[in-house]
C-alpha cells in the first residue's frame, strides 16, 4: 500500500501496536491556566513577598474617629502597600492614598476587591470582593454599614496574613 491509496481492507493497520509515548510524558504538566504550585511561605506573584501586618478591627475603628479620619489614610496607604509588596499585584499605597484624598468613595470598594483578590490568588476562600463595599456606601445611611465592612474587609485580610505566618496582635 502507498502513502496515497487508501487502505484496501477496511480493518488494515488496526492490531499493530500504537507509536511509543513522547519523552517525558510521564512528568506532571501543568497545563494552560493552572495556578503554580505554591508552598506555604512562597509568594505566588512576584514581588518582595512580604507579610503585612494583622490590625486589629476594634482599636483600628477607634483610631478612625481618634485621628477624625486621618488614621484611615494611613489604613488605605499600608493596607494597599503590603498587599502590593505582598503579590506583586494591585493599586499600591500612593495611588490608594490618592484616591483617598481625591475620591474616597472608592477606595472601600478597591480594598475589599483587592483582599478577595489576594485571597483567590492563595486558593483561599475570598470572602470579600468588590461587592461588599456596597456596606460602606450606601451602608452608610443604616448607620452600620461602614462597620459591618470594615470588620469584614480588615477581618479577611487578618486571616490571610495569618495564614501566612503573620503573628496576631
Amino acid at each position: 500500500m502507498t502513502e496515497n491509496q487508501p487502505p484496501s481492507q477496511p480493518n488494515e493497520g488496526w492490531g499493530q501496536a500504537p507509536p511509543p509515548p513522547p519523552p517525558g510524558w510521564d512528568q506532571p504538566q501543568q497545563g494552560y491556566g493552572a495556578a503554580p504550585p505554591v508552598n506555604p511561605g512562597q509568594q505566588m506573584y512576584g514581588g518582595g513577598g512580604q507579610i503585612g501586618k494583622v490590625r486589629g478591627t476594634g482599636i483600628s475603628m477607634v483610631l478612625f474617629f481618634v485621628t477624625c479620619g486621618i488614621y484611615g489614610l494611613y489604613y488605605y496607604y499600608v493596607t494597599h502597600e503590603e498587599m502590593k509588596q505582598h503579590s506583586g499585584q494591585g493599586i499600591g499605597g500612593l495611588v490608594a492614598l490618592l484616591l483617598a484624598i481625591f475620591v474616597s468613595i472608592v477606595n472601600p470598594y478597591l480594598l475589599s476587591m483587592e483582599v478577595g483578590n489576594l485571597r483567590a490568588g492563595r486558593g483561599q476562600e475570598q470572602r470579600v470582593s468588590g461587592a461588599t463595599g456596597l456596606w460602606y456606601f450606601p451602608g452608610m445611611f443604616i448607620l452600620v454599614g461602614p462597620f459591618i465592612w470594615f470588620a469584614k474587609t480588615n477581618g479577611a485580610l487578618n486571616d490571610y496574613w495569618i495564614s501566612q505566618g503573620a503573628q496576631p496582635a
